[in-house]
């Protein structure tokens, strides 16, 4: 079976995968990995940035002496899927993101910056702080926000994966986005998808930015016909 890759989103962990990962087995030898400081992984000596969370991606494959894989990147996950395909593009085969946020600027940094207070978190959303506290525990959740702030910071530095910088990327990549996802965009992820040498573009109905609402069963669907057709 072909080898695939899962990388959780931001604040997120592989047990985001739980539900999902059942239903592409069998069908793939699939993997998950959770980046430096997320979930039960501890923060390593390159810190908490996207280059540490690339380097986590090409150690897992090297631990398992997998050569080269497909990969299924959520949010974050999607991001640092292409710029491993960038950086490492003899180890990336082909890449499916959902809602990955490409494109960054100080506009879009200040309206991610709003859902990421940690006090707001907990005063209006103590659900899912309660959830976040389960998921986090080498860093704990609060730490895991605030770098994740630090992060988002970083993208807007370089403007995040412009479409300058996807076009040179050679692997098949299939954009996918939820027609009601406020965090990615339709209008820039279909600007991204123009870009591609090798794109495809796909809109799931009725599909916010937050995982646990997508429907899986049409997620495995687009997965099995893009990685497996």
């Amino acid at each position: 079976m072909l080898p695939l890759l899962l990388l959780h989103g931001a604040l997120g962990a592989k047990d985001q995968f739980d539900k999902l990962s059942p239903q592409l087995e069998g069908k793939f030898a699939v993997h998950r990995l959770e980046f430096d400081g997320h979930g039960h992984a501890p923060l390593g000596e390159r810190g908490f940035c996207n280059a540490a969370f690339v380097q986590n991606v090409i150690d897992y494959l090297d631990a398992r002496g997998i050569e080269r894989v497909d990969i299924f990147g959520y949010s974050m996950g999607g991001y640092i899927a292409c710029l491993v395909a960038a950086e490492h593009p003899q180890r990336v085969n082909r890449i499916a993101t959902l809602g990955t946020k490409y494109l960054w600027d100080e506009a879009s940094l200040a309206r991610e910056l709003q859902y990421l207070d940690v006090d707001k978190i907990k005063e209006k959303v103590p659900h899912f702080a309660d959830m976040l506290a389960r998921r986090h525990i080498a860093l704990g959740w609060e730490t895991v926000v605030e770098r994740t702030k630090e992060v988002m910071r970083e993208n807007v530095e370089t403007g995040g994966l412009t479409p300058k910088f996807m076009s040179r990327l050679e692997q098949p990549i299939r954009v996918m986005v939820g027609d009601r996802d406020a965090t990615a965009g339709v209008s820039d992820s279909y600007t991204i998808f123009l870009a591609l040498r090798h794109g495809q573009f796909e809109v799931l109905p009725a599909t916010p930015h937050p995982f646990e609402r997508v429907s899986h069963a049409r997620l495995v669907a687009s997965l099995e016909e893009f990685f497996l057709v």
